[in-house]
């Protein structure tokens, strides 16, 4: 690298809604920032994107459901940019055909794979060079769904995401002592292109009231931001007009 930034990030599911928009945010923080995701022309993209607003920014395509893919695309990053500092495991997905007798094993297999296993092995392989440097920052994306279950869901992704706030809370109980600190933020509905993939898709005006991308960008940059003794924990973020709440559908 030409320069010294603010430290080396790894984004996670970054070629499209709130990865590219984290990626962004810390991109325009003068950090640099190395996207995933397993689509190559989709992550050219997002990258033509990242060099738009500086050059700090790099892609390697992997799938992170592979714990052997994550593993070399880890060591990839460190060989050629320096060691991880900032980990945001947001990559993630959900199935159309979710809910409780239409769920078959294999999307809860791959549902779970994705939002679970991948956010593990992404973080155990950085994991090792925090450790040797005595810090290092693990953002997790989980979601609302996985505080506050319910059936919209589907019980592979609330599962799966549940898990990831426990498995953040685990590995802030491990590693506190290494001076490495993690984070679950937790959002609830984002318009996202994922919006549309739902087997009935949200209303134009219903996506208007959602959070955006950009929103769950803010709240990690944040999370980013915090002088090295400070852990946030989680943060739960949702629009105003909150479904959960009783808001009703428009």
């Amino acid at each position: 690298m030409s320069r010294h930034w603010k430290s080396v990030c790894w984004v996670t599911g970054a070629s499209s809604g709130i990865g590219l928009a984290i990626a962004e945010a810390l991109v325009a923080d003068d950090h640099f920032v190395v996207i995933s995701a397993r689509g190559e022309p989709a992550l050219a993209d997002a990258l033509e994107r990242l060099h738009a607003i500086g050059p700090n920014a790099a892609a390697v395509s992997v799938d992170v459901t592979s714990f052997d893919a994550v593993k070399n695309a880890a060591a990839f990053i460190e060989a050629q940019y320096g060691a991880v500092t900032i980990l945001v495991a947001n990559a993630g997905m959900n199935v159309a055909s979710r809910a409780w007798g239409e769920l078959s094993s294999t999307d809860f297999d791959q549902v779970t794979q994705i939002n679970l296993s991948g956010v593990y092995y992404t973080i155990d392989a950085v994991l090792p060079a925090m450790r040797q440097r005595k810090g290092g920052v693990v953002i997790n994306i989980a979601s609302w769904a996985g505080r506050f279950v319910s059936a919209k869901p589907g019980p592979s992704y609330s599962a799966a995401k549940a898990a990831v706030i426990a498995l953040t809370t685990s590995l802030n109980a491990s590693e506190f002592k290494h001076g490495i600190r993690a984070c679950a933020v937790s959002p609830a509905e984002v318009a996202t292109p994922a919006m549309m993939r739902r087997k009935v898709p949200p209303s134009e005006a219903a996506l208007r009231q959602m959070l955006k991308p950009e929103d769950i960008a803010a709240a990690v940059r944040f999370v980013a931001s915090m002088p090295a003794h400070v852990c946030i924990n989680e943060l739960v973020i949702s629009p105003v007009w909150n479904g959960a709440f009783g808001a009703p559908q428009l």
